[in-house]
């Protein structure tokens, strides 16, 4: 029923849900309740399997023979022949590309040797004083007060 509306109707440039809806039910009669869910749901199969093209807003058939359409947004560079030539030539001796992140320590590796701590060099908590900012130091204030004599 929709190929008929789209071949009966005869739109340059494709008919709307709405105008397809209307001539199915001016054509058939009286239609179900869920007439315009069904045709929604069939309108986008169709689509997905190529029979319709929908563009801005319109549904048409699929012609192979059409010229295709510019997408929206700016069109990409053409690339001169020196420039895909070089771009060949750089894909063929890339080498894999890393993944994301830090490598994964190796499970088998030996453990690290322990740091030597030289004589005068005081690391960490053998300083005596304690890790972090310390703390502020409040100004000693003179007692204010009024002396017996």
């Amino acid at each position: 029923m929709i190929l008929e509306a789209l071949d009966a109707l005869k739109d340059k440039d494709g008919s709307n849900k709405s105008v397809i809806s209307k001539y199915i039910e001016s054509t058939y009669g009286d239609m179900p309740a869920g007439h315009s869910n069904l045709l929604s749901h069939h309108l986008n199969k169709m689509k997905e399997d190529g029979i319709l093209v929908f563009l801005k807003n319109c549904y048409m058939r699929f012609d192979p023979n059409a010229p295709t359409r510019r997408g929206r947004g700016r069109p990409p560079k053409r690339k001169t022949p020196a420039a895909e030539e070089a771009a060949e030539e750089v894909e063929v001796s890339a080498s894999p590309a890393r993944p994301r992140g830090r490598p994964r320590k190796d499970p088998n590796a030996p453990p690290p040797p322990p740091k030597e701590v030289k004589s005068g060099d005081v690391v960490g908590p053998k300083s005596g004083r304690p890790r972090g900012r310390p703390p502020k130091v409040k100004p000693q204030q003179a007692q204010v007060g009024v002396q017996a004599s």
